[in-house]
Parts: structure tokens; sequence; C-alpha cells
């Protein structure tokens, strides 16, 4: 049978809860770049992000476990929880080695097209329609991002092509991730247990990738670096990436995927602040377009419709 909450969730408006862990989230999200830019003359992108993967494993469990949660129960999640692992590792690897080809500014504003996928796919996969008005706050959302970030230059040549092409890559894998989570098994597994699948799984896939891109650590990290990495491991992966999956199992993954529009505003702020980066006088009216964007999303629509019989068939695989 299907679960009531899955049909539900699609046309449920974020509660005022829902919409404060967002915020923190994309505050944290928005600071991680900023984390791993600090800590890569110590320690490069992928080892990086394999070590951050290894960090965060024993939080989950410690954590789970403290809950309750039976990680090794036999609850027919192994396959959904496998494909959304293989999809994070090669995510960041996407991501990270695309940052090598492509400016940031680029990487930033081609990242965020993660929302389109979710919508797109949660049409198609979960049966969740957004609105006309809905469809206007994403624009106008994604319009206030590129505003923030910068219009990229026109004259670019085939290598930061290919580096965009794998931001965008990356970002398709966020949302499809996002989507597996939704739609699948998975959904029912506490948040300790889907996100242990892909933390787990991440890390031969990005161990890998480091000895073919041969990184290497050549000397001790600075004390700050460290900081930065248990930052990463216990904080993001292990804690705000939890509760994250969390709320994708009760809310709508597009209306959530469109509140992630606001992490790299939080990354220009962070930016300016800990870089000493300029800000522009533009970065008001960005977001306003933002908060915009944001509201249209969260409107209840009335031309919404309610997922499809299609979802009946995805939540029993």
């Amino acid at each position: 049978m299907s679960s009531p909450q899955a049909i539900s969730s699609a046309g449920r408006p974020l509660s005022a809860g829902a919409i404060a862990l967002m915020l923190m989230l994309c505050l944290t999200w928005g600071f991680n770049q900023i984390a791993v830019k600090l800590v890569l003359p110590d320690i490069p992108p992928m080892m990086q992000a394999m070590i951050r993967s290894m960090g965060a494993l024993p939080v989950l469990f410690i954590v789970g476990s403290l809950r309750g949660v039976r990680f090794f129960e036999r609850d027919g999640t192994w396959k959904a929880g496998l494909i959304a692992g293989l999809m994070f590792g090669i995510e960041f690897v996407l991501i990270f080695q695309g940052l090598r080809l492509t400016y940031a500014s680029r990487a930033v504003v081609f990242l965020y097209t993660a929302p389109f996928f979710v919508a797109l796919g949660s049409y198609q996969v979960l049966g969740e329609r957004l609105g006309s008005a809905q469809w206007l706050g994403l624009a106008i959302s994604f319009a206030g991002v590129a505003l923030a970030i910068g219009v990229p230059q026109p004259n670019v040549d085939s290598h930061i092509l290919l580096g965009d092409l794998m931001i965008v890559g990356g970002a398709a894998l966020w949302a499809a991730t996002t989507l597996v989570a939704k739609g699948t098994r998975l959904r029912f597994a506490a948040p300790e247990k889907a996100l242990g699948y892909q933390v787990a799984t991440s890390i031969p896939i990005l161990g890998l990738a480091a000895w073919l891109f041969g990184e290497s650590i050549t000397h001790t990290p600075a004390p700050l670096s460290l900081a930065l990495m248990a930052f990463q491991a216990i904080w993001v992966v292990g804690t705000t990436f939890t509760l994250w999956f969390a709320l994708v199992k009760t809310y709508s993954a597009s209306k959530l995927s469109a509140f992630t529009f606001i992490t790299p505003l939080f990354g220009v702020v962070g930016s300016y602040f800990i870089m000493h980066d300029s800000l522009s006088l533009a970065f008001g009216a960005a977001a306003v377009l933002v908060i915009a964007g944001l509201f249209l999303v969260n409107r209840p629509s009335s031309t919404a419709a309610a997922p499809r019989d299609a979802l009946l068939n995805v939540t029993k695989t």
C-alpha cells in the first residue's frame, strides 16, 4: 500500500518550523563553500570529500543508535540506498572537478539549477505538480541568484564549458538523489539510515577519484583546516544532511529544493565578512527577488494537482 503521507506531502505548505530549519540549512551550506576553499591549501578536494564522509559515518551511527534506528534491519531499502549512494558520490566528483575548470561564480549559478531538475522530476516521478505561480517563483528566485553572483562572462573556452556541464551534471544528481529518497522505499527508512547508505557508498567512490586525480596530503594540515574538516563531517554531513532528508520525507521535494536558492546568497554574505569580498548594490535587489520567488513557490496553488497514481507503484518498489 502507498503511504498517505506520500500523497499529502506534495501539496502541503511548509510549516514555520520547516522554513526555519531550511534557513538554517542554507546558512550552513553557504558557509560550507567557504570552508572548503579555506581547507584546499592543506587538503585537496576529492580527499576533503572522502575524509568528510568517513568522519560523518560514525556520527550517523551514534545519533541513529541513540534514536533506536536499526541500520542493518532488512527492510527492502538497500537497493534504493545503493543507487542514492552512487549518485551521491559521483555528484561530488563532478562538482569538485568542475570547479577546477570553470569560474566559481559560474559554478554556483549552474549548481543551483538543481531545483528545476527536482521540479521536473517531481512531476514525472512523484506526481507533484506546481502551478504557474510556483513555476514563476522558481524563475524569479533563480534570477535573483544569478544577479547576486554576477552574470557570467560570455568569452569562455571549451574547458570552461566542460566545467559548466560537470556542475550541471552534479546538480542533476543532487536532484535525482532527492527524488530517490522521496519516491522509493527509502522514504520509509530513518533519515540516519537513508543518509548512511549514501555516505558509506561515497567513500570508495571519492577515494578512487582522489587516487585517479593523483591527490595527496603533502604536509600536516593547519589547526583551522582540521577544525573546518570536523565542521564539515560532524555538522554539515552528519547533521544538516540528515535534517534535509527528514524534511524531504515529509514535505514537497519541489518546494524544499526551491529554498536552496538562498544558499549562494548566504555564501556571498559570508564571503564578504570572512573572505573580505566586496558586495554590489545589486545584492539588495537580488535578495528581494529570491524572497519573492520563494513566497510564490511555497504559496498553496489551486491549480496544482494531487500526486498521480504512478506514485502508488513507485512507493512499492
